[in-house]
């Protein structure tokens, strides 16, 4: 105590505190949420209200990412995230006038779920009684062996509509975007 650090030493006892560093992450973490936190008001108010066009173009692009483009007697998406689920369902009743009651479920479940709980998660989120549900796919797998990131929670969920005509509007209609970017 008698005798200074040398200011390689002082550096590195600064530079190294354990306290130092959690407080300095826990600034930046602060400062990270507030700075999303605008950025997500400014969107908010940058995205919403979508109009009948805007919905009609952001369910194409879905369509384009999530959607089976093999079957032209129908359409259906399948996700694990139920917020798509519930955007599809909106697409199809609010685009298209199509009622609820034609919708049909189709789950894929580990065998270590609760398989009751997971079809009333699923009813329950969507809004869609269990009688419009197929009996679930249940993979071997066990949920806890997925490693991916934000995990399966709730397994995978495939919302499907049997309308050829429909489905004729909707894949023509991405034919249509697809020419418009294509060499």
């Amino acid at each position: 105590k008698d005798y200074p650090l040398p200011p390689e030493r002082i550096r590195e006892l600064r530079d190294w505190s354990e306290k130092r560093i959690e407080r300095y992450r826990e600034t930046r973490r602060r400062q990270r949420e507030f700075r999303l936190e605008q950025v997500y008001k400014s969107q908010k108010k940058h995205v919403l209200p979508l109009s009948r066009r805007d919905m009609f173009i952001a369910g194409l692009f879905l369509y384009w990412g999530d959607g089976s483009k093999t079957r032209m007697n129908g359409l259906a998406v399948t996700n694990t995230d139920p917020a798509v689920a519930k955007f599809f369902i909106r697409w199809l009743t609010r685009v298209f006038s199509v009622d609820k009651d034609r919708l049909s479920i189709q789950l894929h479940l580990y065998k270590d779920m609760d398989i009751e709980n997971e079809l009333g998660f699923w009813s329950k989120t969507l809004n869609i009684p269990l009688s419009q549900f197929g009996k679930p796919y249940i993979k071997k797998s066990k949920k806890e062996d997925i490693t991916r990131k934000g995990g399966f929670g709730h397994g995978t969920c495939s919302v499907r509509i049997n309308d050829v005509r429909l489905a004729e509007k909707v894949l023509m209609g991405l034919k249509v975007i697809r020419d418009n970017f294509s060499l």
